[in-house]
């Protein structure tokens, strides 16, 4: 337990939580939620359900029953420590882990298709012949490790250590078993997983939830020695995936996810070695505990390249542990914590470390007036904040061969007085579609759900080879430029440029001017400028467009009406969490008298009044 209280006894982390404002918050949040779960019985991950991604492709409805039952063991887990002297918690959680202990399995259907969970391999002995090897044979076992299996066996054996001699011993040992059969066993004696050489969440997630629970549960120095050198090069893979700027081309939501397990693994890992295991040292991993504050743009808004949601809770217990690791974070105010159920996948390490690690004295501020260059991932992000509110530009180059990736070289948004007013749609429904060949066909991932140009009826291409050339970049107390060269986006062979100016001056208020400029070796058939947002737009009897979703965040926007024909598309988009919102495809379209030109250029002029 001192690995997880750093020094303090049980007691003295108690009071501290339920004497300041924040931690009193979120502690009856818990037991708001708590309370309602009691009144609850235990959802079933019935067969049914387990068979509609396989049927149907359909990932939601197990899932949502899934995560109901991990907000169970995390709600319970942490009131049976919190209030170990309300036994019905303790009763609750126990029945809970009981369950866990009895599922079929810990990964999530879409994980396993080809995984040994489904035993598709022995469907012929069922109708075949009786054999005595059939009785006689003893077969392996063998498990799928995904992201939640590896969660699991972290809760659990993290709850275990927690709550100690308060649980069963029968309960401790079946933890203790389970987590060896599903997750630490296989890691050691199947063929490497996937994850443990990609470079993106899973490798931090699994390794490091991997590395967690073997740290609690296995004595023998020999054996987690054994398990850390396994998952040691999936850290290190995950953390090759991010270049020397920090940057989480995932987005935002993984960052706190990936970036929150990999930190907890190595706090974990750092106090067990007794310092002489230090991944905190690494100046990369400074640069990416930077990365958040960088990407908020107000408040809880945030800049929501790829599959990352427009607005976020923050971590408090990551951003305070970060914090007192660099200095240099700057701490997010306290009253943009993420609630108690912010996660809807309800998961037990953050949530505690949000208890643990939080600090009422850390402050906070809002996010200042910056603007960040992050030349590797090639993104460009600007605040200002002003007396009328906060104004924020933002502008990716990259590749289209991201993790998560969306095909959206040269896409861009623009932010003002609490409303996006130019926007990126950001992540969608997951679903087998989402992560199939179908992928970019999907309204947010392919570049038709974004603000950049369609070229003779052609949307940008997916993969690495598709991808931005970064011309200029330069940030001065008065403006802010980012050139790009998206033609190679495109896959087209008669487009030889075409070269995308931003220019953010930072007046009062500020103004963005968008210059598109094509070079083709042939006439193009059709040349289409498209800019998104989620409010529907009208044009004024001077000619400009307006975007105004309040009466405050007012956007106008200037074009050549020589050049165009304009019109709005209005699409739907699911969203990550089921919701369904509409939005609006501005499409301005060049006139059959500029179509026939091999060099065009044109301005949109953005500003607010």
């Amino acid at each position: 337990m001192q690995l997880l209280l750093n020094g303090e006894a049980p007691e003295q982390v108690k009071a501290r939580l339920l004497q300041g404002r924040h931690g009193a918050e979120l502690v009856e949040e818990i037991r708001a939620e708590g309370s309602k779960l009691l009144e609850t019985s235990m959802p079933e991950l019935s067969y049914a359900l387990f068979r509609l991604y396989a049927d149907k492709g359909s990932r939601i409805e197990y899932e949502q029953v899934y995560f109901r039952r991990r907000n169970r063991l995390t709600t319970f887990g942490l009131l049976a420590w919190l209030e170990e002297e309300k036994g019905v918690y303790t009763e609750a959680l126990m029945n809970t882990i009981w369950s866990i202990l009895d599922e079929y399995t810990w990964c999530l259907p879409a994980h396993i298709m080809q995984g040994p969970e489904m035993r598709e391999q022995g469907a012929e002995a069922i109708t075949g012949s009786p054999s005595p090897e059939g009785l006689s044979r003893g077969a392996e076992e063998a498990f799928t490790i995904d992201l939640f299996s590896a969660e699991t066996a972290f809760a659990l054996s993290e709850i275990s250590v927690l709550l100690g001699e308060a649980l069963p011993a029968l309960l401790r040992v079946r933890i203790r078993e389970e987590v060896l059969r599903r997750v630490l066993r296989p890691l050691m004696t199947q063929a490497p997983s996937r994850w443990e050489t990609q470079t993106h969440n899973w490798a931090s997630v699994c390794g490091g939830s991997i590395a967690a629970a073997a740290i609690y549960l296995l004595p023998d120095e020999a054996e987690l020695a054994a398990v850390l050198t396994r998952v040691f090069p999936a850290l290190a893979s995950y953390l090759s995936g991010f270049e020397e700027d920090g940057a989480c081309t995932e987005g935002y939501m993984y960052w706190q996810y990936g970036f929150g397990y990999f930190t907890y693994a190595a706090d974990l890992i750092k106090q067990r070695t007794g310092g002489a295991v230090d991944w905190f040292q690494d100046d990369k991993v400074r640069q990416i505990a930077l990365f958040q504050q960088k990407c908020f743009m107000d408040g809880r808004k945030v800049v929501n390249f790829s599959d990352s949601h427009w607005q976020a809770g923050i971590f408090m217990g990551l951003s305070s542990y970060l914090k007192q690791l660099y200095p240099e974070i700057e701490h997010p105010e306290l009253s943009l914590r993420a609630g108690f159920r912010d996660d809807h996948c309800s998961r037990w390490a953050p949530a505690l470390r949000n208890l643990l690690w939080s600090r009422e004295d850390a402050g906070g501020s809002p996010w200042p007036t910056a603007s960040y260059y992050l030349p590797d991932a090639q993104w460009l992000i600007s605040k200002q904040i002003q007396p009328a509110g906060t104004f924020v530009f933002a502008a990716k180059g990259g590749h289209n061969d991201e993790p998560h990736n969306h095909n959206d070289l040269g896409n861009f948004l623009v932010y003002a007085q609490g409303e996006t007013l130019l926007a990126d749609l950001g992540s969608g429904r997951y679903t087998r579609a989402y992560f199939g060949p179908e992928r970019y066909e999907i309204l947010c991932n392919g570049s038709q759900g974004h603000s950049v140009p369609i070229l003779d009826g052609l949307y940008q291409q997916a993969g690495a080879d598709y991808r931005a050339k970064v011309l200029e970049s330069s940030q001065t107390d008065a403006q802010d430029v980012f050139v790009v060269d998206i033609a190679g986006a495109y896959g087209l062979a008669k487009l030889q440029e075409l070269v995308r100016r931003f220019t953010w001056s930072k007046t009062v208020p500020p103004t963005l001017e968008v210059s598109d400029s094509f070079l083709y070796a042939e006439a193009p058939e059709s040349v289409v400028e498209r800019f998104l947002s989620w409010h529907s737009p009208r044009q004024l009897e001077d000619g400009r467009i307006l975007i105004a979703p309040t009466n405050e965040a007012r956007l106008y926007m200037t074009y050549d009406q020589s050049q165009f024909d304009w019109s709005v598309q209005t699409f739907i988009h699911d969203d990550h969490y089921e919701n369904r919102r509409e939005c609006y495809a501005l499409d301005f379209t060049w006139k059959l008298s500029q179509q026939g030109n091999l060099s065009v250029s044109t301005t949109f002029q953005f500003t607010f009044e």
